[in-house]
């Protein structure tokens, strides 16, 4: 198994990482957990064609973890021949009623697809492709889940878990992916909890929110629904997990000397392996 770092950023764009999003490849199936800013470019940038995902879930839907959704779902449709699997996209609400308000049939981009799906270039652009008209509208199978969802397939599944951030506004969760060749945790955005770390419980690796020093949160009053370095590594060390991968870095925190000042009080709490991620990075899991 293979994961693709695709979005290792927070709200705040840097020149360096900006949103949340990842991509994990598992046999030949490719599953995404969240599509921040720009993961649909990101995707190609790691040589993934978003035709080959059939697979999306959501953690939140705070817009750094779900903005490039329209742009991702209409590329994806846009490049296809039409023989592609539907995109399947789960999360907590209101995965339906988005999907619904950017394609439905009054939805944001139907003006989009009707043009493509009846204008004849683009209907010659659709065939020349491989496609075989008349072209359908995008269609996706979304679902609205809760903690405690399980998808189970051939090759992985996928468990679900509370995620302390935005409650009562947004619901939140946590994933687990089990596969024969390890185990993955993303935690999305959350404080420390009980819920992510039985989730983590023994997990090959975790990738966890890190925002900053635990100090510097509290003293701004950043610390509450939010995890920092200290939160992050108490996590990974009581649900021992054999790997520490630390993403949603804020600003601060990612300039050298923080990631220098993070990767030491890491170390003082975990004795695991750890790894600041970058944009672009892939992290293999083996048997």
């Amino acid at each position: 198994m293979k994961i693709h770092v695709l979005g290792s950023g927070t709200p705040t764009p840097t020149p360096e990482r900006f949103g949340s999003a990842f991509v994990a490849e598992v046999a030949e199936e490719l599953v995404m957990i969240d599509c921040g800013p720009a993961a649909t470019w990101k995707l190609a940038k790691v040589g993934i064609d978003p035709t080959a995902v059939d697979n999306l879930f959501f953690t939140h839907h705070h817009f750094d973890h779900d903005v490039d959704y329209p742009c991702f779902l209409l590329t994806r449709w846009d490049q296809s021949v039409g023989s592609e699997n539907d995109l399947r996209a789960y999360g907590p609400a209101p995965t339906v009623r988005l999907t619904d308000q950017l394609i439905g049939p009054d939805g944001a981009f139907a003006h989009d697809y009707n043009a493509r799906i009846n204008w004849k270039t683009s209907q010659q652009v659709f065939v020349n492709r491989g496609g075989v008209l008349p072209r359908r509208p995008p269609v996706v199978q979304a679902t609205d889940i809760e903690a405690g969802y399980v998808h189970e397939t051939t090759n992985w599944s996928m468990r679900s878990a509370v995620a302390q951030h935005a409650q009562p506004y947004l619901d939140c969760l946590a994933y687990r992916l089990d596969t024969a060749d390890g185990s993955v945790v993303f935690t999305g955005d959350t404080e420390p909890c009980d819920s992510v770390l039985q989730l983590a419980k023994g997990a090959d690796t975790m990738l966890s929110m890190c925002w900053d020093m635990d100090e510097e949160m509290e003293a701004s009053g950043e610390h509450q629904g939010q995890c920092g370095v200290s939160g992050a590594a108490r996590m990974a060390a009581e649900a021992e997990v054999g790997r520490l991968v630390l993403v949603h870095t804020g600003p601060d925190i990612s300039q050298p000397h923080g990631v220098e000042s993070a990767l030491e009080r890491v170390s003082q709490i975990y004795d695991g392996e750890v790894v600041f991620a970058d944009e672009f990075m892939q992290l293999e899991l083996e048997d």
